[in-house]
């Protein structure tokens, strides 16, 4: 069997077989298979695009290609959440401890920033000291103890979606419903839990920009998940705009801390709780009614915020950041966005914005790059808000007052100000199971 011969049948629209996929699958992640061709090769799947059949077979083939975490040691119900990625998206920060807070287990492994979209790891690296590599049996220890922990992808578990996660980032191959599916739930499945929640983004700034796009992914993930066992649904989220008003790492940590004590944007607060819900009730928990309920009070009293910060310190991290976010490090410059015009926001480039942040510092253009975990975007203004001339809709950060001649270009290439007021929109749209 050669890769050129399955480059050049997936080029020409022709579904692979079982053995075809599983052969590169397995000899990339043992590095037998150079990056140009599996470049190649992503590049026909984005273009030609894969079958059910072809999107299954890749996925457990990307499970298959490490080891299986066994999880029998953490007590309890064990519940994931996953996000398709979006701009301004620090949801696990806020639901990982929250749900952990009520009595059900997380354990997580996350990514990193892929494209213009932010990762978890990189923001949770922001705090000082925190570890996101960790043994199994620590990892398990945490959970335990704690209620949740979260982890960056281990070298063992799935190693081949580990190299074409990075590969994708930097080849224009990352929106592809085939190669999303597999690298989301290759992960998922190859860690053992027991429910796993979706949040699929759909808008400008996902990587399913139609509502259409954004059900086939979801309804693909949860139906593979189902098929392996375990019990899934999936939200269908707005990503038409920046989820809270923070995009970058450790901004984004700040804005997190603040949602956890209950002083939270809105739009963030009603998401996160929105997911916890349904993570506990598919848990057993109770109803979805319940659940919020517990949650709400959870973020008010401040007890999701504790176990935080308890996550935090078992990690090495320095917890008194989450007390004093005074504490983190800050950008050397900033740059103000003021409005050219008075009128209503009235649509923006999600996209736009998370490429704004990415060119202030806080993402990567190429695999080797170091982060600025100070970089990134500060919205004061957002869809539907009127503003005044002169108003400022957002303050730029970044270490090198370079970044802002480009960034801020981007951001008022995606920036719409008109005198009508827009419709608003739902933050949930759909929800499958």
């Amino acid at each position: 069997m050669r890769m050129f011969d399955i480059i050049r049948k997936k080029r020409d629209g022709e579904e692979l077989s079982t053995e075809e996929i599983r052969f590169f699958v397995q000899n990339y992640a043992l590095g037998e298979i150079p990056d140009y061709q599996a470049s190649a090769l992503l590049m026909a799947i984005y273009l030609k695009g894969m079958t059910p059949r072809e999107t299954a077979d890749l996925t457990f083939a990307v499970r298959d290609s490490g080891v299986r975490l066994d999880f029998s040691a953490i007590d309890g119900v064990r519940v994931d959440k996953h996000s398709t990625g979006g701009v301004g998206d620090k949801t696990s920060l806020i639901v990982a401890p929250l749900v952990a807070t009520l009595g059900v287990k997380v354990a997580k492994m996350s990514g990193r920033g892929l494209g213009h979209t932010g990762g978890t790891i990189d923001k949770l690296e922001s705090i000082p000291g925190f570890k996101t590599s960790l043994d199994t049996k620590e990892f398990v220890r945490i959970v335990n103890e704690v209620g949740v922990s979260i982890v960056g992808q281990s070298q063992e578990l799935a190693p081949a979606d580990k190299k074409l996660y990075a590969l994708r980032d930097v080849t224009a191959t990352v929106d592809s419903l085939p190669l999303i599916v597999s690298s989301i739930m290759g992960k998922k499945l190859a860690a053992d839990d027991d429910c796993i929640v979706l949040d699929v983004k759909t808008g400008s700034g996902a990587f399913a920009k139609t509502l259409g796009d954004s059900k086939k992914l979801a309804s693909a993930m949860v139906d593979i998940g189902k098929r392996a066992g375990k019990k899934m649904l999936a939200l269908i989220t707005d990503m038409d705009r920046p989820l809270g008003n923070a995009i970058g790492n450790s901004l984004e940590v700040i804005e997190a801390i603040e949602t956890l004590n209950g002083n939270g944007p809105k739009d963030l607060t009603m998401l996160c709780l929105e997911l916890a819900s349904n993570m506990l009730a598919l848990a057993g928990q109770g109803t979805r009614e319940q659940c919020r309920t517990a949650c709400e009070k959870a973020l008010s009293d401040g007890s999701a915020l504790r176990t935080f910060a308890k996550m935090v310190k078992a990690h090495g991290g320095d917890e008194s950041v989450i007390y004093d976010t005074s504490k983190f490090a800050k950008a050397k410059f900033e740059f103000e966005l003021k409005a050219p015009k008075s009128g209503y926001i009235s649509a923006v480039d999600t996209e736009g914005y998370g490429r704004a942040s990415l060119l202030l510092g806080a993402g990567r253009n190429a695999k080797e790059d170091e982060i600025d975990y100070s970089a990134g975007i500060i919205l004061k203004k957002k869809t539907g808000d009127f503003v005044n001339e002169g108003d400022v809709i957002a303050v730029l950060y970044s270490s090198k007052e370079t970044s802002f001649v480009e960034a801020e270009s981007v951001s008022w290439r995606s920036t719409m100000i008109l005198d009508s007021k827009p419709k608003k929109r739902p933050i949930i749209f759909a929800r499958i199971d």
